[in-house]
Formats: C-alpha cells, sequence, structure tokens
C-alpha cells in the first residue's frame, strides 16, 4: 500500500498550508477555521521517524546509532539540525 503524506506546502507557491476544516467520519461534525499544523507534523517523514525512534530509545543516541546502522557523532547532527528547525518553528 502506497502511504499518502500530508503536504504541509501548497504545491502551487509553496506557502505553508493551514488547516481550514476538519471533519469527524463517524458524526459528520465539522469544524471550521484557520489552524497551523502542530510542529511534528511539519517535520518531513524522515525527520518524524527520527523523533519516533528518539522516543523509543528513551533518548539513547548510541542505540539508535546502532539500529541505524551510522555513527554516534552522525545521529549526533541529526538530533541537532531537528532541534534548530524546532527553534526556528518556535513563534
Amino acid at each position: 500500500m502506497i502511504e499518502k503524506i500530508l503536504p504541509v506546502n501548497c504545491p502551487a507557491c509553496h506557502a505553508k498550508l493551514k488547516i481550514k476544516r476538519l471533519g469527524c467520519t463517524n458524526c459528520d461534525t465539522e469544524i471550521n477555521g484557520d489552524f497551523d499544523f502542530p510542529v511534528l507534523a511539519r517535520f518531513e517523514k524522515k525527520e518524524q521517524d527520527f523523533v519516533l525512534s528518539f522516543v523509543k530509545h528513551s533518548g539513547s543516541l548510541k542505540e539508535m546509532a546502532k539500529e541505524m546502522n551510522l555513527s554516534y557523532p552522525t545521529v549526533r547532527n541529526l538530533l541537532d539540525k531537528i532541534i534548530v528547525r524546532i527553534k526556528e518553528m518556535e513563534i
């Protein structure tokens, strides 16, 4: 099955997309507004997977490095890049 990826930028002009409407498929309730994506939803899939792995490994970069077959410094650099992205997204 092909995994659908939620776009966070407009494919035409590359501006940040906003969530305009949410709907419940169970009871048909709809919520309309102008909502930002949560920070983690704005990450690329690869970055989201890294954050999930970080949590699953209780923050152990050593264990992540083993699992990812990368050096500890490489994994540390990946984490540092994610930290920078989070700080850039803060309002």
